[in-house]
């Protein structure tokens, strides 16, 4: 019912930057929170940063000064620009999405994208 589409993972250097995008789409009434989370090999997945519609922002600790997340309410788009990337960094990222369904009862829906790979060599 509700499709995520992330981009922008890939392989860098310590130091550098990377901008991450995903794209929400289907049944949407509307979106009040956008995030991305890490899983780092052997490791639970972890909150990096969310989003709300009126642009309260969250971070962890350990990316805050680094990552800015970011939201296209109009696209249903969020970003995630990660600068002085540290191999620390290294997961697999995934979208998250919550909100409300364009259904009968308007119901919650919580979705996942398929997770985006980023390694930052040393």
């Amino acid at each position: 019912q509700v499709q995520l589409v992330e981009s922008g993972g890939g392989l860098v250097q310590s130091g550098g930057s990377l901008r991450l995008s995903c794209a929400a789409s289907g049944i949407i009434r509307s979106i009040y929170s956008m995030g991305w989370y890490r899983q780092a090999p052997g490791k639970q997945r972890e909150l990096a940063a969310d989003i709300t519609s009126d642009e309260r922002t969250n971070y962890a600790d350990s990316v805050k000064g680094r990552f800015t997340i970011s939201r296209d309410n109009a696209k249903n788009t969020v970003f995630l620009q990660m600068n002085s990337l540290i191999p620390e960094d290294t997961a697999v990222y995934y979208c998250n999405v919550r909100g409300l369904l364009e259904t009968t009862g308007r119901p919650m829906f919580t979705s996942w994208g398929q997770g985006t790979q980023v390694t930052v060599s040393s």
